[in-house]
């Protein structure tokens, strides 16, 4: 986490390595490269709408995969503290008009403080009833929003008002020289730029003391107690670090979608995060990113598909709705992910890799012996 330095007196002085290796910094390089040209190079608004959704669902699946991931602490309540987030960035950004450097930390921090308030009695239970009281979480969200109309619009929702500008940088009508953004292009650029930040954050902190501690509960939660791990400290740092990334994300989906109601923060929202990060691979940086991406390809396949497909409702008739389907296809992804490749993603391109690398190696050694 920290490098050595000498200062004039010759004392050491410890200053903070936010990358681990060259090869670290050449991807995060490379990432920031691919922030801006992704949205010079596709100019459809439509996958740029969902690079966008599946940019918000990664840093939400982020902190999600630090609970679950890294703590080993099941959780369906996800969607609750991505609500908090998104009422409490626009109504600190929208009803009182405050910048996005204020209504974007704000909706990490309440999310982060209701995720404190409800960790200890939470993390007393384990496994299966966790998951059952973290799924309440969602329902008492979808309550409480639809009674505190002056903050969330009740019933009916509320149109977002607060703006995605970072000083002069106006994400929703973006300009840089003579480069006029649309409003798509400008979001792509805020929101994977936040997700890249969120990912440096989480892999910094699973390098400190407090991060291996977390890992140390999942794997091994009785040696871990044994060996001075404080328990319950550390799950109630992971669910607070958790609930914060999950309130950002929030902030960031209420901005992107312009219009939210009480209802997008079910539990489809918390079942398609627990996909995300099963499907992507647990505990692992890159797997948020990789399963926000497979993921949100598949209401796109759906939509796609639905006119061809028998079993599917038309207007007023019976059949599965294309949400319905939606919800099977990611429990059903879930299950086989669980069964045949439990590492997900991660590892399918880590063994691919491998083999490719093998071939090489083996035609290299067959030149070579000619």
């Amino acid at each position: 986490m920290t490098s050595a330095t000498v200062a004039g007196n010759g004392t050491p002085i410890l200053v903070p390595r936010l990358t681990s290796s060259r090869g670290t910094r050449v991807l995060i390089s490379l990432g920031l490269l691919a922030v801006v040209t992704i949205p010079l190079n596709v100019g459809s608004s439509y996958w740029l709408g969902v690079l966008n959704a599946a940019g918000v669902a990664a840093i939400a699946a982020t902190g999600l995969n630090v609970l679950t991931g890294y703590a080993g602490q099941l959780s369906l309540g996800h969607a609750f503290f991505v609500g908090v987030g998104a009422f409490t960035g626009q109504y600190v950004g929208g009803a009182l008009g405050l910048p996005m450097i204020l209504w974007l930390p704000a909706a990490g921090l309440l999310a982060a403080v209701a995720g404190a308030v409800i960790a200890p009695f939470a993390l007393r239970l384990r496994g299966p009833y966790l998951a059952i009281v973290s799924l309440s979480l969602v329902f008492i969200g979808i309550y409480a929003a639809r009674n505190l109309g002056s903050v969330t619009g009740g019933f009916n929702g509320t149109v977002v008002t607060a703006h995605a500008s970072l000083g002069p940088a106006d994400f929703e009508r973006l300009q840089i020289t003579s480069l006029l953004f649309a409003r798509e292009q400008g979001m792509f650029i805020l929101i994977w730029s936040v997700l890249a930040l969120t990912l440096l954050v989480v892999a910094n902190v699973m390098r400190t003391r407090s991060g291996r501690a977390m890992q140390a509960t999942r794997d091994h939660d009785i040696a871990a107690e044994v060996l001075g791990v404080r328990m319950l400290r550390t799950q109630v740092n992971a669910f607070v670090l958790a609930s914060g990334i999950a309130g950002i994300a929030g902030g960031l989906l209420a901005a992107n979608l312009q219009y939210i109601r009480p209802e997008n923060f079910d539990v489809a929202l918390s079942v398609q995060y627990l996909a995300i990060i099963v499907i992507g691979g647990l505990g692992t940086l890159s797997g948020p990113v990789l399963g926000s991406l497979f993921v949100s390809l598949v209401p796109v396949a759906v939509d796609a598909l639905a006119d061809s497909l028998p079993f599917m409702s038309e207007a007023g008739g019976s059949g599965l709705s294309t949400t319905d389907l939606t919800l099977i296809l990611y429990g059903s992804l879930i299950v086989l992910f669980l069964t045949l490749e439990p590492r997900g993603l991660v590892h399918v391109i880590r063994r691919v890799r491998a083999r490719l690398a093998g071939v090489a190696r083996h035609k290299s050694t067959a030149a070579v012996g000619k």
